[in-house]
C-alpha cells in the first residue's frame, strides 16, 4: 500500500500557516483595542497635567470624563487578552508579546493608585505626565512586537504603519502635556524647551515612516491635517513657546488654548488610526480565509489524484519532465524533493502533482519574504535604536529622553540616519566591554 506521507506533511504545512495567520489576527486585534487604549490615556494624562499645573482651577471635569472613558477601554483590552490568551502563548516570538502585554497590565494595575494621588495632589504634574507615560510605551510595545511576528507583508507593513502613527501620536500627546503644564506654570524655561524641541523631531521621523507604509489617500489625508488652519494656530504657539526666554511669563489662560488646538490636531489622528485598524482587521481575516480555501483546494486535488491509474512511466519522469532525448543521468544529490519521486514511483501523475504543489508553496514562502523586507527594515532600525538608546542610559545614567536626543543631534551632525548612529554606539559600547575584560 502507497504511503501518504508527502501529502500529508504538505497539508500540515498548509494547516501550519493558517494556524499562523490566526494568531497573527489574534494581535491584529489587541493591537486594535491597544490604539483604542492609548487615545484615551493621552486624554487622561493631558488632562491631568492641566489639572495638577493650575493647582485643580483647571480641567476638573475633562479629567472625570476622561478617566471614564479609558476605564471602558481597559475593560475591553482586559476582556481580549483572557480570550486570545491561548492562542498567542503557541505564537512564534510570543514571548516578547507576552512580555510586553504582562507590562501593560502591571502599569494599569497601578493606574488607579496614580489616579488617586493627582485627586489628592500629592503628585506633580511632571510625575503624573511621566508615569502615565510609561505605561503608554509598555502598550505601545504591544503593537511593536505584533508587528514583529507577522510574517504576511501587507499585514506587516499595516501594523508598521499604525505603529508609527500611534508613536508618532504618542510623541504629539506628549507636546501637549509638557507645553500645557508650562502654560499652566505661567512659564517655561530651558529644559521644558528643550524637551518640546525633541518631541518635534520624534514626531517627524515617526510620521516620515508612518507615510512610507500606507496608501496614497491616507497621505492625503495626513498632509491635510498638517496644512490645516488649527495646525497654522498651533505652529503660531510653538514658535511662540521656542522664543521665550528662560524666567519670562506668560498668561496661564493659554494653557486652555493650547490643550484645544493640540488635541484638535491629534483628534484628527484618531480617524487614520482607526481607518488602519479596520484594514488590519479586513486584511488578517482575509488571508485566513484565502489560506483554508488552498488546503480545502489542496486536498481536492491530491483526493483526485489518488484514482490516477498504475502506469510504467520512469519514477525520474515528475521531475525531469517528459522532453524527448532529455538524459536521465543526474546526481539524486541535486534533487531535494526526489523522495516524492521514489515514493510515487508508480503513480507519476500524483507524484509531478504533489512536487508542484511543493514548488508553488515554496516560491510563495519565498515571495511573501521578499515583499517583508522593507517592512522588517523599518522594525530593524527601531530595535537598533531603542538598544542604542537603552546603552546610552546604562553607560551615562542619562534619562530615556536624553538619551534619544543624543542619537538625534549625533545624527544631524554627522548627516547621517538615526539608525547608522546606533549601529555605531552599539559597536563602541561592545568593543569597550571587550576591552575591559
Amino acid at each position: 500500500m502507497r504511503s501518504r506521507t508527502t501529502e500529508k506533511f504538505l497539508l500540515a504545512a498548509k494547516q501550519a500557516g493558517i494556524f499562523s495567520l490566526e494568531q497573527v489576527a489574534a494581535s491584529c486585534e489587541i493591537a486594535t483595542a491597544v490604539s483604542d487604549l492609548v487615545h484615551y490615556l493621552q486624554r487622561e494624562r493631558g488632562s491631568s497635567a492641566i489639572y495638577l499645573a493650575s493647582q485643580q482651577q483647571l480641567f476638573a471635569d475633562q479629567k472625570k470624563k476622561c478617566s471614564a472613558a479609558r476605564l471602558e477601554k481597559e475593560r475591553v483590552f482586559r476582556e481580549l487578552l483572557d480570550e486570545k490568551q491561548s492562542m498567542l502563548i503557541s505564537a512564534p516570538g510570543g514571548m516578547r508579546l507576552l512580555n510586553s502585554v504582562a507590562l501593560s497590565l502591571e502599569g494599569l494595575d497601578d493606574l488607579q493608585d496614580l489616579a488617586d494621588k493627582i485627586e489628592q495632589q500629592k503628585i506633580t504634574a511632571s510625575e503624573s505626565t511621566q508615569a502615565i507615560s510609561r505605561l503608554i510605551s509598555s502598550l505601545l510595545s504591544v503593537v511593536f512586537e505584533a508587528a514583529d511576528i507577522a510574517s504576511d507583508p501587507d499585514i506587516t507593513r499595516t501594523l508598521v504603519a499604525l505603529f508609527n502613527l500611534m508613536q508618532g501620536k504618542e510623541y504629539s500627546g506628549l507636546e501637549r502635556a509638557w507645553a500645557a503644564m508650562g502654560f499652566a506654570a505661567g512659564g517655561f524655561n530651558d529644559d521644558l524647551n528643550d524637551s518640546i524641541q525633541h518631541l518635534l523631531q520624534a514626531q517627524k521621523t515617526s510620521f516620515d515612516i508612518f507615510e512610507k507604509f500606507v496608501p496614497t489617500h491616507i497621505v492625503e489625508q495626513w498632509q491635510e491635517i498638517e496644512q490645516s488652519e488649527d495646525n497654522q494656530n498651533l505652529m503660531q504657539l510653538r514658535n511662540m513657546i521656542e522664543k521665550l526666554q528662560q524666567g519670562e511669563t506668560i498668561a496661564p489662560e493659554l494653557s486652555e488654548v493650547w490643550y484645544e488646538l493640540s488635541s484638535k490636531r491629534i483628534d484628527k489622528m484618531r480617524p487614520l488610526e482607526i481607518e488602519l485598524t479596520k484594514e488590519l482587521h479586513r486584511v488578517s481575516c482575509a488571508r485566513v480565509a484565502e489560506e483554508k480555501d488552498r488546503l480545502a483546494a489542496h486536498k481536492k486535488r491530491l483526493e483526485s489524484l489518488s484514482a490516477v491509474d498504475i502506469t510504467t512511466n520512469s519514477l525520474l519522469t515528475p521531475l525531469l519532465g517528459e522532453e524527448e532525448g532529455r538524459s536521465t543521468e543526474l546526481d539524486l544529490d541535486d534533487l531535494p524533493h526526489v523522495g516524492i519521486a521514489l515514493e510515487h514511483y508508480r503513480r507519476p501523475e500524483l507524484a509531478r502533482s504533489v512536487y508542484d504543489l511543493v514548488c508553488g508553496q515554496a516560491q510563495h514562502i519565498q515571495r511573501m519574504s521578499e515583499e517583508l523586507e522593507e517592512a522588517r527594515t523599518a522594525l530593524s532600525e527601531r530595535k537598533l535604536i531603542e538598544r542604542a538608546k537603552g546603552l546610552l542610559m546604562q553607560s551615562t545614567r542619562m534619562s530615556e529622553e536624553s538619551a534619544y536626543r543624543r542619537l538625534q543631534q549625533h545624527a544631524m551632525k554627522e548627516n547621517k540616519r538615526l539608525s547608522e548612529v546606533a549601529t555605531e554606539v552599539i559597536r563602541l559600547v561592545e568593543e569597550a566591554k571587550k576591552q575591559k575584560k
